[in-house]
């Protein structure tokens, strides 16, 4: 974020928890975009995320009390917290917090009380994981002001954990993982099962990845997913009760003559199918985007679209209308991103062609949703750092 809104959040900070002869300290968390793998990352699968340029970010400062004292920017809200830490339904922004805090004690560390101001620019509801950036930035704040001894990969983890058990979402470890490692201009592959990862740079050269946001997000995001996720374990435990070599859906290969056999139920089988036929896109979209073949990097995106809206079912008819019309447009590729039913959209195209898309379908989603759509441009960038203040 700009250096101006860094130096108003530090005088703000400090007309809130006042000015000591200890400064606060600054750390910063990417958002993130996933190439490729899409609601696989929570069923043993292989994606491609990297950061981008949207931040959240925390001052934090040790007040050497029993206390946190907690104030959002986007908010405008200051709270205090004292152990034990519990869900707080008025406030839910500090779950997040609360939620790191316990999993960081969990593994036998003490965290001190301090005081944390919150800001940040990812657009909420957009699907850029702005919830796992403000996770990740706080366990790493937390862990490089009192010295606790915390890999990257672990706040990751940490993250999730905060997520699932505090929280209440049952997300997967991506967006964790990859706002804790990610480097600039760079995307890692990650194997969810073993948490194995490796980087990988990619010329676009006239092409560009970019962002559109539908604006919308429907109130059944998060029962859904989660509803998703049970889909995907019981379709498991049904095909493993006659294929016991599976571990995880992501590894299932199976004939549609086997997988009657198993007795899914129809929800069970689309999802199976979603999750199976995003494996061999992630392959290719791999392949093509090291040997530059962007034209079948694109067909996989749009593939994996609709795989998600008619299969997994997550999709809503803003997005499936916006990607409709970019592909009649003749863009390159294009997804709906994130956990679904709003949030945004990742494009690949020629970077020309942006200005011919732009207007007609700024034009005709109005129409249509009475919304205006925003278009993002990113950078890849690195994954949570300490900034200078």
């Amino acid at each position: 974020m700009d250096s101006l809104r860094s130096k108003e959040n530090l005088n703000r900070f400090e007309s809130l928890f006042g000015k000591t002869k200890e400064l606060p300290r600054l750390f910063q968390a990417p958002a993130r975009i996933n190439i490729i793998g899409e609601h696989v990352d929570y069923l043993g699968g292989i994606v491609l995320p990297a950061a981008i340029d949207f931040f959240v970010e925390v001052y934090l400062r040790p007040n050497n009390t029993a206390s946190y004292n907690l104030h959002s920017v986007t908010y405008n809200e200051t709270v205090e917290l004292k152990k034990p830490l519990q869900p707080n339904s008025k406030s839910p922004w500090t779950d997040y917090i609360s939620g790191v805090i316990s999993e960081i004690e969990k593994k036998g560390h003490i965290v001190p009380g301090f005081d944390l101001l919150v800001d940040g620019n990812i657009p909420q509801g957009s699907g850029l994981s702005s919830s796992a950036a403000f996770e990740v930035v706080t366990g790493y704040a937390i862990q490089e002001t009192f010295g606790l001894v915390i890999s990257r990969e672990e706040i990751a983890l940490i993250g999730q954990r905060a997520e699932n058990n505090f929280v209440g979402t049952k997300c997967g470890i991506m967006d964790q993982f990859i706002i804790a490692v990610g480097k600039k201009d760079d995307c890692i592959s990650l194997n969810t099962s073993t948490l194995k990862y490796s980087y990988h740079h990619f010329e676009l050269g006239n092409n560009e990845f970019y962002l559109i946001n539908s604006k919308v997000k429907h109130s059944l995001k998060d029962s859904a997913y989660n509803k998703r996720r049970e889909e995907c374990e019981s379709a498991l435990v049904k095909i493993k009760a006659k294929y016991p070599k599976f571990t995880h859906l992501y590894e299932v290969e199976l004939s549609d003559k086997e997988l009657d056999e198993c007795h899914l139920t129809n929800e069970e089988l689309k999802r199976t199918k979603h999750v199976t036929s995003e494996r061999e896109r992630t392959k290719i979209v791999i392949d093509g985007l090291e040997t530059g073949d962007f034209k079948t990097v694109g067909t996989s995106l749009f593939q994996t679209h609709w795989s998600l809206s008619k299969d997994f079912e997550v999709s809503c008819p803003e997005i499936d209308f916006i990607v409709d019309s970019l592909q009649s447009l003749g863009v390159t590729g294009a997804r709906m991103i994130g956990g679904g039913f709003g949030g945004c959209v990742l494009v690949l195209d020629m970077k020309d062609h942006f200005s011919k898309i732009d207007a007609v379908l700024k034009k005709s989603y109005q129409q249509k949703f009475n919304v205006e759509i925003d278009f993002y441009k990113f950078q890849i960038s690195d994954g949570v750092k300490e900034i200078s203040i």
